[in-house]
C-alpha cells in the first residue's frame, strides 16, 4: 500500500457522468480516495452514501471526497441513481483495468478488484494518510473527519 509522504501518482479517471477527473486538478483541495471493491454491495453502498451524506463537512476541510472502483462508468451511474448519491463522484478504475488501484499498492490481482482503502491526499498530491479496512468493514467516517480536521495546511 502506497506510504504516508508518497506522491500520488497522475491519473485520469472517469466518474458516473464519463466527467474526467485528473490528479493534476487538484486546485488546493485536500483528496479523500475512498476505494470500495464493487459496486452493487451493501457495505460499499454505506461506505458512498457516507461520502454524500457528508458532503458539506467534507467541504467545510476543504476536501473533495471521491468514491472509487473497477466498476465501469455506466455501472456506477446506475448505481448512484438507485442509490441517491448525486453530488459525490464515483469514479471509474475500470480501464486499464485497476490502474490506480495497482499504482497505489491496493489491487488485488487474483479477484480483479481493490481493496476497500481511504486514503487522504494534500494539495500538492503527497499522501497524508492512508488506511485499509476488512472487506465486510464499512470505513468509519468519524475517523477521515480526525484526520483531516488534525492536518496542517501549511505541511
Amino acid at each position: 500500500m502506497i506510504e504516508i509522504g508518497a506522491q500520488l501518482p497522475g491519473f485520469e479517471l472517469p466518474d458516473q457522468d464519463g466527467v474526467q477527473h485528473a490528479a493534476s486538478a487538484l486546485g488546493g483541495q485536500y483528496l479523500l480516495l475512498s476505494f470500495h471493491p464493487l459496486a452493487w454491495t451493501g457495505v460499499c453502498q454505506r461506505q458512498m452514501k457516507a461520502l454524500e451524506f457528508n458532503k458539506d463537512r467534507f467541504a467545510a476541510l476543504n476536501t473533495k471526497a471521491f468514491g472509487i472502483s473497477v466498476d465501469a462508468s455506466p455501472s456506477k451511474k446506475a448505481w448512484a441513481e438507485a442509490m441517491g448519491v448525486k453530488e459525490t463522484r464515483l469514479l471509474s478504475d475500470f480501464w486499464p483495468h485497476g490502474e490506480l488501484a495497482s499504482a497505489l499498492g491496493i489491487f488485488i490481482q487474483e479477484k480483479g478488484i481493490s481493496e476497500r482503502a481511504n486514503i487522504v491526499v494534500d494539495a500538492e498530491g503527497i499522501v497524508r494518510w492512508v488506511k485499509g479496512y476488512p472487506m465486510p468493514e464499512v470505513p468509519d467516517i468519524e475517523e477521515i473527519f480526525e484526520v483531516l480536521s488534525g492536518l496542517d495546511p501549511t505541511e
